[in-house]
This record gives structure tokens, C-alpha cells and sequence, in this order.
């Protein structure tokens, strides 16, 4: 068996229980998803099967797409609302023109510190299990590139937005960037992707649909 699967990932299960998942439901060894989702996280996760788990490098070139919440005001161990509050900070004064200015100055080319809390490697070890341990190593900067960055509701304490970038952005780190920025800190409270190069999450199936008629080809 081979090809790919495309699933609506639910909020509160790892990237990887997705794959154990779609290994004992369509009896197959050999499996691996394609980006990985944060627990809190939801929406498209592509999971290789076989043979095609060749592709994965295809898949890791792609840009995504996003839809988020963050909340202003406060920040976490984390960027997201699973995290420790580390800090507490007025939202007053703040406004929809503030936040606009904010997301428009992270538009285009971006350097960014890849946060403690990811599955990146630091001589072995996963940045997250040395977090969790109050561990924290230095980060290599990365140059990545937001290409689309949109407003689309203003509730304080909390701000809607959309965002199309490139491979290896952080979404949760571009959250504590952008609170930095304000000057009360931010963290995501909910964040959905959309989109993986030409897929979009209208192509994706629950994971309790799953089964052989959901496989697909790479598109030839």
C-alpha cells in the first residue's frame, strides 16, 4: 500500500498519534505525516504511506497556510495558551490601527528564533524535552518569508489572523514577536492550517472517516 491520506487533525492529540492511528485503521507499516501540528493545533496533516513516504521531502518545501487566534497581553513558557504564563501585561490603549502597523511590519523577508518549545534537535536532543526540563540552548536564526499577513478580527484581548508563509515558521513564535512588538506580549490560543503548497484542508477527511478509498496518488 501506497500514497497519502489527507487529515483534518483534531485539537488535543499529537501529529503522531494521527499516524499510529491511520496505521492500525488501514494496516499499514510503514507511515509518516508530513508537518508537524502542535497539539492545540488543527487542520491538514498529510500522512505518507509506503512507498510514498519518499516524497516527504516534496512535502517539506511546501508553503503553508494558517488561521489564527492570539491573545494579547499575555506570554508563556510555550507562545501558546498550553504554556506557563511567565508575564502579565496591560492591553490598554491598544488598537485596531496598532495591530495592522504591527502585522504589516512582518510581512516579507523575517528573521526568527525558533522557539525552545519544537521538535528541532540541540546536539541529539529535541529542543522540547530539554525545555521541559528548564533547559534552554541557543537557536540558530532562520530566514524565512511571510508572504501574506491579514487582519481579520479585532476583540481585545484577542486578534484573528490569517497567514501564507514559507517553510519553518513558527506561528507561535511569530505570536511573542508580534506582543514584543506591541509591548504586552502575545500567545496563540488557537491555530488551524489551511493549506500545504496546492492542498487545502478541503481535501482532508476527519480522522474517524479514514479508509482505502481515501488514499491518494501523488497528482501526476
Amino acid at each position: 500500500m501506497q500514497g497519502m491520506v489527507f487529515i483534518d487533525k483534531p485539537s488535543g492529540i499529537t501529529s503522531f498519534d494521527v499516524v499510529k492511528t491511520i496505521r492500525k485503521k488501514l494496516r499499514v507499516k510503514k507511515a509518516g505525516h508530513c508537518g508537524t501540528l502542535d497539539p492545540l493545533a488543527t487542520g491538514l496533516l498529510v500522512v505518507l504511506l509506503g512507498q510514498s513516504t519518499k516524497l516527504f521531502s516534496r512535502f517539506s518545501e511546501f508553503d503553508k497556510a494558517y488561521e489564527a487566534t492570539l491573545e494579547l497581553g499575555v506570554s508563556t513558557t510555550t507562545g501558546d495558551c498550553q504554556g506557563d504564563v511567565i508575564d502579565r501585561r496591560s492591553i490598554d490603549g491598544i488598537s485596531c490601527k496598532d495591530i495592522q502597523h504591527t502585522l504589516d511590519v512582518f510581512k516579507g523577508d523575517v528573521i526568527q528564533v525558533p522557539p525552545m518549545f519544537s521538535a528541532l534537535k540541540y546536539k541529539g536532543k529535541k529542543l522540547y524535552e530539554l525545555a521541559r526540563k528548564g533547559i534552554e540552548v541557543p537557536r540558530k536564526e532562520r530566514n524565512i518569508k511571510i508572504y501574506e499577513l491579514n487582519l481579520n478580527k479585532f476583540y481585545l484581548p484577542y486578534v484573528d489572523f490569517s497567514i501564507h508563509c514559507s517553510k519553518g515558521t513558527y506561528v507561535r513564535s511569530l505570536a511573542q514577536d508580534i506582543g514584543a512588538k506591541l509591548g504586552c506580549g502575545a500567545c496563540i490560543v488557537k491555530i488551524r492550517r489551511i493549506g500545504i503548497g496546492s492542498f487545502s484542508i478541503n481535501d482532508a477527511i476527519k480522522l474517524d472517516q479514514v479508509n482505502e478509498s481515501h488514499i491518494r496518488n501523488w497528482p501526476s
